[in-house]
């Protein structure tokens, strides 16, 4: 008994193996103290947590979002991904544990009366036989285990790619609302500006015709009509472009869009954060991450295969000519026994499969900087570009105020006589392009804050997710995917 005792430790230790390959750590990288914009500050409350499209106070948006994410097949088609990583992940992990199969069999024969070892007693004869089988691959060194722990960090990489693809979907929906809300805006511009020059032109005809202007000005009325109803139908076309592209985007058939105006929706506040909190937050870096944990995996799997797999096999039934004597003591059968290989000469194989897993390993550490580098310069690029539309947007209502005075200044020194028709145009056409760049400025404003949403990540994708197709055999740990 005493010896059984002493020997159970080193049956534990020889069972459970050793695991050959390095053990994952999480790569230094020189990251940012903070962010070169001043809108994001340390330790303060992050707005990243919330559902901030519905900040935007437009509910036709609201809905338009969470249609879309119940909808969009792009993101059917990445919950229906990760449940394909999940089922590889249970076909390499069953390799762990021993394999159990059963086997029947029958089959009724005639042999020949004619050889020379005759035929048997009774002819024809019948054979049936039930076997339980059973194998086991031990895993000594850890290549199932490497390789269970690749399927695994897998996993979790396409749970975080989903994760992205709902992030990714959310800032598409409210910035192509955004566009369709501006294209909404500039059409109303010009068909106000168009008004304004068919009163313009109605009147020139007037005075022409009672000999008070020329054609001149007549021709230079009719010119700058034109131009506005030309822009329109452009105009048009590019919003039935818009709303077809977010129908589809939502899950729908191309068609119209129920929608607020521009001038109704309120920017949401900027989150806060540090370049580091992008680390655990983005799903592109957790993703790339978890490559590269799979990478460092494979490296042990191809390393076991310089040592000596084991594996057990047995088989236990019953084999008799007739179903009465099947299961009775003499029609017993069984058989056990151990396998062992040893690779001895591969001519360089396995030393070819080591060298282009390291090599995976160190390309997926490239690609996992490169995802954390441009994480940050998205993020500085959003920052930055708050800051610069506010300020366009500023300037943008100057040249507007300035022009519609410009405007108004024109048309007197026109009526009294002091310059030609030629400067009222040339103000009016000024201040018409520029109401149009107002309203482009209005909507860059918010679509900067949807980029900087975009970029930092964080738990409202979680919130978004609540919303979207999940994977039906989901069972990742919350800490792999949710940091």
């Amino acid at each position: 008994m005493r010896r059984i005792e002493r020997a159970a430790p080193l049956l534990a230790i020889l069972l459970a193996g050793c695991m050959l390959g390095p053990d994952y750590k999480r790569p230094a990288l020189d990251v940012p103290t903070q962010f070169r914009g001043t809108a994001l500050q340390a330790s303060s409350p992050t707005a990243a947590d919330t559902a901030w499209w519905q900040q935007f106070g437009d509910t036709q948006l609201d809905a338009l979002v969470t249609e879309g994410l119940r909808n969009n097949d792009d993101l059917v088609a990445a919950a229906a991904r990760v449940d394909q990583f999940y089922g590889a992940l249970g076909t390499t992990r069953a390799a762990l544990f021993p394999q159990l199969a059963a086997d029947a069999a029958g089959s009724r024969s005639r042999a020949s009366e004619r050889t020379i070892t005759g035929a048997p007693t009774i002819n024809p004869y019948n054979s049936l036989q039930a076997t339980l089988l059973a194998s086991w691959e031990i895993d000594l060194f850890g290549r199932t285990r490497r390789l269970t722990e690749a399927a695994t960090a897998d996993l979790q990489a396409s749970e975080a790619f989903r994760r992205g693809a709902v992030l990714s979907f959310v800032a598409a929906v409210v910035s192509g609302y955004v566009h369709l809300l501006d294209l909404d805006r500039e059409l109303e511009i010009t068909r106000e500006t168009l008004r304004i020059r068919q009163d313009a032109l109605t009147l020139f005809e007037k005075r022409f015709k009672g000999g008070v202007v020329s054609e001149v000005e007549v021709s230079q009325a009719r010119s700058e009509y034109a131009t506005a109803l030309r822009n329109i139908p452009v105009l048009e076309q590019n919003i039935a472009i818009q709303e077809n592209a977010l129908s589809v985007l939502v899950g729908r058939n191309p068609g119209p869009i129920a929608r607020g105006t521009i001038n109704a929706l309120t920017a949401p506040p900027v989150p806060a954060g540090l370049p580091s909190d992008l680390l655990d937050r983005r799903p592109d870096i957790l993703q790339a991450e978890q490559a590269m944990v799979a990478a460092n995996a494979r490296i042990g799997a191809a390393k076991a295969a310089y040592f000596p797999t084991i594996s057990l096999t047995g088989a236990f039934g019953q084999s008799s000519r007739t179903l009465s004597d099947l299961w009775g003591g003499p029609a017993r059968i069984w058989n056990y026994g151990a396998d062992l290989s040893v690779p001895i000469f591969t001519a360089g194989a396995i030393a070819g499969q080591v060298r282009s897993a390291e090599a995976a390993q160190r390309e997926s550490l490239a690609q996992y900087r490169k995802a954390v580098q441009s994480a940050f310069g998205e993020t500085e690029n959003a920052l930055s570009g708050i800051s610069t539309s506010r300020q366009a947007l500023d300037a943008q209502k100057q040249v507007v105020s300035s022009l519609d005075r410009y405007l108004r200044l024109a048309w007197r020194r026109y009526e009294g006589g002091y310059t030609s028709y030629l400067e009222v145009t040339d103000a009016e056409r000024n201040l018409f392009t520029a109401r149009l760049q107002l309203a482009q400025s209005e909507a860059d404003v918010l679509l900067q804050n949807v980029a900087l949403y975009k970029s930092l990540g964080g738990g409202w994708v979680g919130l978004a997710d609540q919303g979207a197709p999940q994977p039906d055999g989901r069972v990742l740990s919350q800490s792999a995917t949710e940091k």
